[in-house]
């Protein structure tokens, strides 16, 4: 399975990343992007401090998980909220499916939820015969193409205002031009008849507030308040991560959010749910009910080493820097979650072996541990997981070469004879240079070795003194 999973993510991440027109439309929207995070990142008094600050209460959050999460719960279940442990993405989707069969719910809505995503929500329903649809405009956009989101915070980046124009023909029959705001009014005239007739609104929920029994949703458009107040049922999913101390906690973390994430001082829309429509209050879903998944987190949980990977709040300013990304694209992770973040955590939630070839896959530059807001230490992690899948299951030939190495630079004589054979062979080599005798040629299909020197620094250094 793991070398299916690796040999699609070498083909894909091969093919995108020699498409330069792809290239050029992720390289606009993130150096866009990147201005906007900067100047907004200069308006905090101290950046360093507010990371470090987030990184402080991340931990206290996660290091006392049960704690939290029980005062959460007894809190929103006081309010008529229904709450129901998922242990695993199975168990969660049949919570919304038998609730869904139960309440007789024929039409869905959804705000934007990449926790859906991770346990394949929409697919399961649509199979049953649900008509389900995104509210949010990008998950809207990439739902019509039949293909998953291809970032965590800005699904459809990849795609071109002419591409979603004629992706609006095919799929809904609009002759509208492809300037934005024509765009998003077609998606708009849609959206206000599915909120009329949905029975059932699914949001996600960007925090868990312990303190004040509620769950936080940050967004730009809007469409999540409608989603979670105009249906007579409002499902959210979360996963028992999201969970924050204080409500005053969410003063750093919606504009540290905002920044890091969309480049912002701060989002459009926050909302707080604490439960379903009080007595006292003239809207809001008569039913609500929070699905609170596990998925293997716990597991991780469990990892003194890479527990802090949970404190991850699914900005995707790690994403927005990575050259890995920038270059492979989000769709050839062939994950939920993609980039540095995701490959982290990825081998956690599905299985190491399976997807350990991520992992790899990184220039381990570190610019992703240098954005995290709350201050992950992104690329060791990369590492840990290199580490930990060799330890499980080692290669027989990586261990003798590996083994070779050591022993060779371990002995100065003989190390220096290895580059004379080196350099002898060198010219050599470029007769068969990318061909399937050449030892490397998974490098040289794309670059050159580098030149061996005609003298070594020992010999330099000798002659110098």
């Amino acid at each position: 399975m793991s070398a299916t999973y690796a040999q699609d993510f070498k083909e894909n991440s091969g093919r995108m990343s020699q498409d330069l027109t792809h290239r050029a439309v992720i390289k606009k929207a993130l150096n866009a992007y990147e201005l906007k995070r900067d100047e907004n990142r200069s308006k905090y008094l101290d950046w360093q401090e507010a990371r470090q600050a987030a990184a402080e209460i991340k931990w206290e959050a996660i290091n006392h998980l049960d704690r939290y999460l029980l005062e959460m719960t007894e809190k929103l279940e006081a309010r008529g909220t229904k709450v129901f442990w998922a242990a695993n993405a199975e168990e969660a989707r049949n919570y919304v499916i038998q609730l869904s069969q139960e309440k007789k719910v024929k039409s869905i809505i959804k705000s934007k939820t990449m926790t859906s995503e991770e346990i394949h929500l929409n697919s399961a329903l649509e199979k049953l015969g649900y008509d389900v649809i995104e509210s949010d405009l990008g998950e809207y956009i990439v739902q019509l193409n039949d293909e998953p989101p291809y970032h965590l915070v800005f699904p459809a980046m990849h795609l071109t205002r002419t591409q979603i124009q004629a992706i609006f023909k095919n799929k809904l029959g609009s002759n509208t031009s492809d300037q934005p705001e024509e765009l998003t009014m077609v998606a708009r005239d849609i959206m206000r008849q599915k909120y009329l007739t949905a029975d059932m609104g699914i949001s996600g929920a960007n925090f868990g507030v312990a303190e004040t029994g509620m769950i936080s949703i940050t967004e730009n458009e809007g469409n999540a308040r409608l989603t979670t107040s105009f249906p007579k049922i409002h499902v959210a999913l979360m996963g028992i991560e999201k969970v924050l101390p204080k409500l005053g906690d969410l003063a750093l973390f919606l504009p540290l959010l905002a920044t890091a994430g969309g480049g912002q001082q701060i989002t459009c829309y926050n909302t707080m749910i604490g439960g379903p429509r009080q007595k006292e209050e003239v809207d809001g879903p008569e039913e609500f009910h929070l699905v609170l998944i596990d998925n293997r987190r716990t597991e991780l949980l469990s990892d003194t080493e890479q527990r802090d990977a949970l404190h991850c709040i699914r900005c995707a300013a790690c994403l927005n820097v990575c050259p890995i990304f920038k270059s492979s694209g989000g769709h050839s992770y062939g994950t939920t979650y993609q980039g540095p973040i995701g490959s982290v955590i990825t081998p956690h939630l599905r299985g190491l072996q399976d997807w350990k070839h991520l992992s790899s896959a990184s220039s381990l530059c570190a610019s992703c541990t240098d954005v995290c807001p709350v201050k992950i230490d992104i690329h060791h992690h990369l590492l840990h997981n290199r580490r930990n899948a060799v330890s499980q299951s080692p290669v027989w030939w990586e261990k003798i070469l590996f083994i070779g190495f050591s022993a060779v630079t371990a002995f100065p004589s003989l190390f220096q004879a290895s580059l004379k054979v080196a350099r002898f062979f060198q010219p050599l080599h470029g007769f068969i240079k990318g061909s399937i005798l050449d030892p490397a040629r998974a490098w040289t299909q794309t670059r050159d070795l580098p030149e061996i020197p005609a003298k070594s620094f020992r010999q330099q250094w000798k002659q110098r003194s």
